[in-house]
């Protein structure tokens, strides 16, 4: 008896090892492959103990703590922040990917056909067209590039277009602001653009500065609400500190601090400025589109510790930290939300996005299997090839007491994919519980919704419900392991 209940925990553990270990080699692999390149990585750290600290500081200082910790906010948010992570359609074009500036950090070059829209024109008009044509609205439109006013004419040309197909959507241009005129400005608002987010450049010779912020000054006097967006690299804080004095005095609504990342090339000029690459550098390894491909060490911290450092020196203006995850975040969401309940099994994470089961293993499975049963719980599936049972991650609180700790206990994180133009579910990562975020309830939306936007603008449009878009009937499930739904 003793020996066979040894062969069960031995099974129990193996199995749940083997889950785990899966993906920790596809890390291994990862990070190796990276390494290759010659970009170097910081010491690993998990724990993040400062940003814990600094969040903890910020909330006390009023802030709140969005997409688990991917955004923070200290004031009213743009409602294209909002949008950007919300239940809603949010999009931005581009007219080109030129642009008249040169830095070394621009997440541009790794995007995919790079220089052919450099050399040609995006098709905007044809593809606002074909976003009218979409069944839902968007709440917000952005113009991005490449420098957006390398094409004036065109600019408000879109913006005026966007206007007429979608007169409830909020309009904002991104710029590096040395192009603006009093007279383009003038022509930008009357073609309905609601807001500018000027990019201010920490290496900028002070002239340019000063022509950046007098045109600041002069979008101040017609567009309803203007921003400053732009990446904070370590090494920077007494710039920032200066920077942020001053458009304070400006007027500036708000300022988006981004989390600096690498996008995969230059890196000898990242390297001869001592900066190195968070490590880990992603929570979970997907194949996320947005450009900037792998966070800095330290720029967190710093864009956490500058939000502090302004809220304590009493200035008044919005201040926003963007992370890299929270860029993923908005790709994820719109990946799985529709889908959410695909299986009753999954549960869809409002701090992540991501799809996730929880899991016992081995000899573990019938304890847990019988105390869901008594507890209600009808939906549970067995996958024998991984000795593994998966259940709604809502009753993990039965799953901890059946087993005495959580300790046997892991969280699947899953996306649903494409495959041949079949969706399907396709596992991500596992890992202990006791590591593992979770998040069943929609604090940030509930929170956004009842928050305050730049310039008064509504979120009525943003948080618009996706019930019905929400259905396991049109997903086709296929692959293993994650996606044996029986």
């Amino acid at each position: 008896m003793a020996n066979e209940m040894a062969r069960e925990a031995q099974a129990e553990h193996g199995a749940r090892h083997r889950a785990i270990d899966r993906y920790c080699a596809i890390e291994d692999e990862f990070m190796a492959g990276l390494e290759a390149t010659g970009i170097a990585f910081a010491v690993r750290d998990e724990e993040r103990a400062e940003r814990t600290r600094l969040h903890v500081a910020l909330k006390e200082a009023g802030a709140r703590i969005r997409n688990g910790g991917a955004s923070v906010a200290l004031g009213p948010l743009s409602v294209g922040c909002v949008a950007c992570t919300g239940p809603c359609v949010s999009r931005s074009f581009a007219l080109t990917n030129n642009c008249h500036r040169d830095c070394f950090f621009c997440f541009n070059p790794n995007q995919e056909d790079f220089a052919y829209w450099c050399e040609h024109p995006f098709p905007w008009r044809r593809q606002l067209d074909e976003l009218a044509a979409e069944p839902e609205a968007p709440a917000c439109i952005a113009l991005t590039g490449g420098e957006p006013l390398l094409m004036a004419d065109e600019a408000v040309a879109f913006f005026a277009r966007a206007a007429e197909l979608f007169p409830r959507a909020h309009l904002r241009l991104y710029t590096s602001g040395d192009l603006l005129t009093r007279e383009l400005i003038d022509r930008l608002a009357k073609a309905g653009l609601d807001e500018i987010r000027f990019s201010v450049k920490q290496d900028d010779e002070p002239p340019m500065l000063e022509k950046v912020c007098e045109r600041m000054a002069w979008a101040r006097e017609v567009i309803p609400t203007i921003m400053v967006e732009m990446p904070v690299i370590p090494g920077t804080e007494i710039f920032m500190e200066r920077l942020l004095v001053r458009l304070d005095r400006l007027g500036v609504d708000g300022v988006n601090l981004l989390e600096f990342a690498y996008a995969m090339w230059n890196w000898p000029v990242f390297e001869s400025l001592g900066l190195t690459l968070r490590n880990p550098p992603r929570r979970v390894l997907f194949d996320y589109t947005y450009a900037g491909a792998l966070a800095v060490q330290g720029s967190e911290e710093a864009c956490l510790g500058l939000m502090l450092w302004a809220r304590q020196r009493g200035l008044r203006l919005s201040l926003h930290y963007c992370s890299l995850e929270n860029k993923h975040r908005a790709q994820v969401r719109n990946m799985n939300e529709a889908s959410a309940r695909i299986h009753p099994c999954y549960g869809f994470d409002y701090d992540d996005y991501f799809l996730k089961t929880a899991l016992a293993f081995g000899a573990g499975r019938e304890p847990v299997r019988r105390a869901l049963r008594a507890a209600g719980c009808t939906a549970l599936r067995d996958d024998p090839e991984e000795q593994a049972l998966s259940f709604h991650p809502r009753w993990i609180p039965e799953a901890r007491r059946a087993l005495g700790s959580e300790a046997a206990l892991c969280l699947s994180t899953n996306v649903i994919a494409q495959r041949d133009g079949v969706p399907y579910l396709r596992e991500l990562k596992v890992e202990p519980l006791s590591s593992a975020p979770l998040r069943l309830d929609p604090v940030t939306d509930e929170a956004d919704e009842g928050a305050p936007c730049l310039g008064g603008y509504p979120t009525t449009d943003i948080f618009c419900s996706i019930s019905a878009a929400s259905s396991s009937a049109e997903i086709v499930c296929v692959g293993t392991p994650a996606s044996k739904l029986k």
